[in-house]
């Protein structure tokens, strides 16, 4: 695993990309966090949280905009 400083935070190339293939390139790439995915719609609490990811997607299932850690 990559040290600290050097792990991954956002995941722009997976936008466009169908939920399941993006959720697990996110798990892939940093297995100490827990994916999110929220359809359009969704209520959300506010505040952040260093150890989740939030894959928002349309109606067919793609992710709409980068998913990042908080």
């Amino acid at each position: 695993m990559a040290p600290p400083s050097h792990r991954k935070t956002s995941w722009p190339e997976v936008v466009g990309m169908p939920a399941t293939p993006a959720v697990m390139k996110i798990m892939t790439d940093r297995p100490d966090l827990s994916v999110e995915v929220l359809p359009p719609g969704t209520n959300l609490l506010p505040g952040a949280n260093p150890g989740r990811v939030r894959v928002f997607i349309d109606a067919l299932g793609a992710v709409t905009k980068t998913p990042v850690i908080g």
